[in-house]
């Protein structure tokens, strides 16, 4: 399969996540993220705030059998989640964005979790750092937002198996000192940027002699950081690198020679609440039903369709 992206953004800040797996219009569509973050609203949906009954409690069923499904996601991380204006059969609605719906990767998989719960999938739009406090309180049902399950988050949140597997990459600015580096040494003091609360922040670590410079909210900051020439370089999910270079002219991915790349790989997983033991069977269940052909062409139709 086509390698993933996979953010391990963490629900809270790390030392300093995602190629979804965002996308970056650069500053113009920091500018666009920044009108529509205006338009947000708290979800109209009702709110469940489910007990653990001393921990002995299954919280499945406070999932199960929803009408609708309340699904946690940033909707500004192409390809695996973006917002549109406009329905169609991809997208579904955002809850707490008038007139706006949700489409990608992200989206797709949530469809089929959902239909397998018997439910219909609703976006609740919302920063990734604060998705993992939004599902404990009950504000969302699932977590499907290019979440990788980490050891610090298995703490708080259960997770199923991967539906997305991804690693990482480096992009330089065309005509940078570092545009013909073979390996992650090669970086040893240059000054790279990743996204806060997330695994493009703490993967920059695997570079020897780095200079770690303090991580920004967004993806498109992050493309337009560098673009700006305030780092030498960016991490990025290496499956989405092609639709990140037509969004950014000017940027050049590193090609890393066999094993000199970084080590991290990373997984999407479908986050719910602990203790949900008999949801996450059936959600694993479904996702095992889902091919590797049918993901491939998923991932491949949600590539065309990212905005540009």
């Amino acid at each position: 399969m086509h390698s993933p992206h996979q953010r391990d953004a963490q629900a809270q800040p790390v030392c300093s996540r995602r190629i979804f797996l965002g996308s970056a219009f650069a500053a113009s569509a920091s500018v666009v993220a920044g009108a529509l973050a205006g338009c947000q609203r708290p979800s109209t949906l009702k709110v469940v705030q489910p007990t653990t009954g001393g921990g002995r409690d299954d919280l499945s069923d406070s999932v199960i059998g929803k009408d609708k499904i309340r699904i946690g996601m940033e909707a500004a991380y192409a390809p695996y989640n973006w917002q549109v204006s406009e329905a169609s059969e991809y997208t579904i609605p955002i809850d707490n964005v008038q007139g706006a719906y949700a489409d990608g990767y992200d989206v797709q998989i949530a469809k089929i979790v959902c239909k397998a719960l018997g439910g219909e999938p609703v976006a609740v739009k919302q920063s990734f750092s604060g998705l993992i406090d939004s599902l404990n309180n009950g504000q969302i049902d699932l977590i499907i937002a290019g979440m990788s399950a980490t050891p610090e988050r298995e703490e708080s949140v259960g997770f199923s198996d991967p539906y997305f597997i991804g690693y990482f990459g480096l992009f330089v600015k065309e005509g940078s000192p570092y545009q013909n580096a073979t390996k992650l040494s090669d970086f040893s003091g240059a000054t790279v940027l990743g996204q806060k609360d997330t695994m493009l922040d703490t993967v920059i670590d695997e570079i020897p002699g780095v200079v770690h410079k303090n991580p920004v909210d967004s993806v498109p900051t992050v493309f337009s950081n560098l673009l700006q020439g305030t780092c030498d370089a960016v991490t990025y999910n290496t499956e989405n690198e092609k639709g990140y270079m037509a969004q950014n002219p000017g940027i050049v991915p590193i090609h890393f020679a066999e094993g000199e790349g970084f080590k991290q790989e990373v997984t999407s997983n479908v986050g719910c609440r602990k203790g949900s033991d008999k949801l996450l069977k059936l959600i694993n269940k479904t996702l095992k039903g889902v091919s590797q052909e049918e993901r491939d062409q998923m991932w491949d139709a949600c590539l065309d369709r990212q905005p540009a």
